[in-house]
Order: structure tokens, then C-alpha cells, then sequence
């Protein structure tokens, strides 16, 4: 049996993604339709061989789709998609506006794919943050071997992340608008980021964290265990594609380095690249447009009683949104979590 897919936001960076992920894991689609809001109507976009026209989201038929891979922002998935819900179309949504509702599960599939089923008290499923879905990825099987009591994060976010716009102001900046010592008068983030770190993404809250660093918190909770202590700086670099992550772990239970490097060469969705000599781990440029989410820099961090260091890297065009997206309608599907109407 094929299913009806229809893609919101089609035309942005994790629509299109969205769409390339579809085609390339031959998702077993018997039509895809590209919406996009009113403007975007008839902008053509590719899926597979095939090129679509864009439809207008307001007057598309809702149900006649069995999924809705919902990328269009949080104001915009708050007002439609209980709507689309509510025409019996399963709503995946990208954006942070269902993640934190409890009648609203949180989804990694290599993590918590059982929990996948709550998504008929609303017929929504949230996707997480990207900086925690490729963390929660790695961390499952080390939780599972010796307890996480403790997560301290330091993230170095791609611009991508922040949309086309951030890449087009990384790239404006980086191409010759940029002289050393010159001012330059940043649109898109708060400061200049070309050859440049701001560690700060999302508003300022009231404690001094970034919503950002307090959705890794919260979501971590959420997905895996709540008990978990989780702190996190958030930081956007001069990188187009790939969110990386330096993470320390505190255990409950010893685990050495080799105990942990072989938990996770087994872990799915994992691949470990770990030599302990230059150019043996992975970068952003590496990861980019790749499935897996990798880690390396393996270590032992000796400033806690069972700890580990290590390096997260993933596609957050991917792995952080529209692979994740996909693998949650495959797991509906595989795991024979459909209602009978759908």
C-alpha cells in the first residue's frame, strides 16, 4: 500500500531536504504534493526525477493525505495543524510549537520509537530541536549501558539552522563584503558572523540561558530520561551545513572508552570515526548531506567519577529535521502504528 504525502514549506531549506529524503529512501509514496503558502504557489521543486509545482497550503484538500511533513515555522504549524489533524492527516512537524505538550509525543526513532503511539490523542508528532536529536541519538545506547546522571554540552550550530537567510548572510560576509578591521552591519544575527562565534541562538531567558540551551534541556528530559541533568551552551558558527557538539557525560556505572566505542559502533544510526591522530574524527564539511550522525574524540573525562568526553557531528538539515521527519512517518508505518482509517 502507498501513502499520500504532503510536504508544508516545500520550497525552505528542510522542505527540500525533506523532499530529496522522501525520494532517496523510496519512501513508499503513491503521491507527494508541495505546498507552500500563497506567494510560492507554482514555484516548481524537485522529488526524485519528478518536478512539483507548489500548491497553495490554504485550499489544499487535506484529506486526501495520509501524512503531513509540516516545515513551516511555529506560528504557522500552530494555527494549521490541528487543522490538518483534524481532516485525519498524521501532522510531523519541524518546528518547536508541539514539543513540549504532553498529548504531543517527541520523537527520535532510534530513541524512543515506541512512544510514537501517543500520537492519536492529537494526530501530532513533534520533531525535536536539531542540536538534540543528533545528541539523544548517541546518548540512548551509553544511557542504556551505565545511566547518564549528567550532560554539559558546548554546541557550534551551522547557519543553515537559521534558515536560507542566515547562509545567505554567512555567505555575503564571507565573499568580499568583509574587510579586517571594517564594520560590518549584521541583518540576520545579532553580530558579524563571518570568521566569528556568537554564542547566542533563540531569545535570552530570564535565568541567563538561551531558549536554545533550555530546549536541549527540556527536550533530552523528554526523549529520553527526565531525570537526566542536562546544561548546555549554544554557540552559531561560520560553518553552511552541520551542527557539531562537544559533549561530557557523567555515568552512574563505570564505562571505559573502549566499553563505550563499541556500544556505540552498534548503535543505530551511529558511526563512530575515532583515530587518535590528525584528520581521524569528522567535521561539519564531513558530515554534510550524510545520513548517520557521527562521533568521535572518544575520551575519558577524569574530572568526574565515571565520565566520558566525546564529539558529535550531524547534518542539521538531516538528522536534526527532515531525515528525522521521514524515519517517524517509516516508523508509523513499519511498526504497524496506523489507525485503521489511515
Amino acid at each position: 500500500m502507498g501513502y499520500k504525502v504532503a510536504v508544508v514549506g516545500a520550497t525552505g531549506n528542510v522542505g527540500r531536504e525533506i523532499l530529496n529524503v522522501l525520494a532517496e529512501r523510496t519512501f513508499p509514496a503513491d503521491e507527494v504534493f508541495a505546498l507552500a503558502s500563497r506567494r510560492s504557489v507554482g514555484v516548481e521543486v524537485n522529488y526524485g526525477d519528478q518536478t512539483l509545482k507548489c500548491q497553495d497550503l490554504e485550499t489544499f484538500d487535506f484529506s486526501k493525505a495520509d501524512f503531513c511533513l509540516m516545515s513551516a515555522g511555529g506560528s504557522v504549524s500552530k494555527e494549521w495543524s490541528p487543522r490538518i489533524a483534524a481532516k485525519g492527516c498524521i501532522v510531523i512537524d519541524n518546528s518547536s510549537a508541539w514539543r513540549y505538550d504532553m498529548d504531543v509525543p517527541l520523537i527520535v526513532p532510534e530513541v524512543n520509537a515506541d512512544a510514537a503511539r501517543g500520537y492519536t490523542k492529537k494526530n501530532i508528532i513533534a520533531n525535536p530541536n536539531c542540536s538534540t536529536a543528533q545528541m539523544v541519538v548517541v546518548l540512548k545506547p551509553l544511557h542504556d549501558a551505565a545511566t547518564i546522571k549528567r550532560v554539559v554540552v558546548s554546541t557550534y550550530q551551522s547557519v543553515s539552522g537559521a534558515g536560507k537567510d542566515g547562509m545567505d548572510e554567512l555567505w555575503a560576509q564571507t565573499k568580499g563584503k568583509y574587510v579586517p578591521g571594517q564594520e560590518v552591519e549584521p541583518k540576520k544575527f545579532p553580530k558579524q558572523i563571518a570568521f566569528n562565534c556568537i554564542p547566542h541562538i533563540d531569545v535570552f531567558m530570564e535565568d541567563g540561558y538561551t531558549k536554545e540551551e533550555w530546549k536541549m534541556l527540556a527536550e533530552t528530559k523528554k526523549i529520553l530520561d527526565p531525570k537526566i541533568k542536562v546544561t548546555a551552551t549554544c554557540v552559531r558558527v561560520p560553518v553552511f551545513v552541520g551542527h557539531s557538539e562537544a559533549v561530557n557525560i557523567e555515568f552512574e556505572k563505570p564505562i571505559t572508552v573502549e566499553e563505550a566505542r563499541s556500544i556505540l559502533r552498534e548503535a543505530p544510526g551511529v558511526v563512530v570515526v575515532d583515530k587518535r591522530e590528525p584528520g581521524g574524527y569528522v567535521t561539519p564539511v564531513d558530515a554534510a548531506g550524510e545520513f548517520a550522525t557521527y562521533v568521535s574524540r572518544i575520551r575519558e573525562d577524569a574530572t568526574v567519577e565515571n565520565g566520558l568526553a566525546l564529539w558529535i557531528v550531524s547534518d542539521n538539515l538531516l538528522k536534526g529535521a527532515a531525515l528525522n521527519a521521514v524515519q517517524i512517518a517509516e516508523t508509523l508505518i513499519n511498526r504497524k502504528m496506523l489507525k485503521a482509517a489511515a
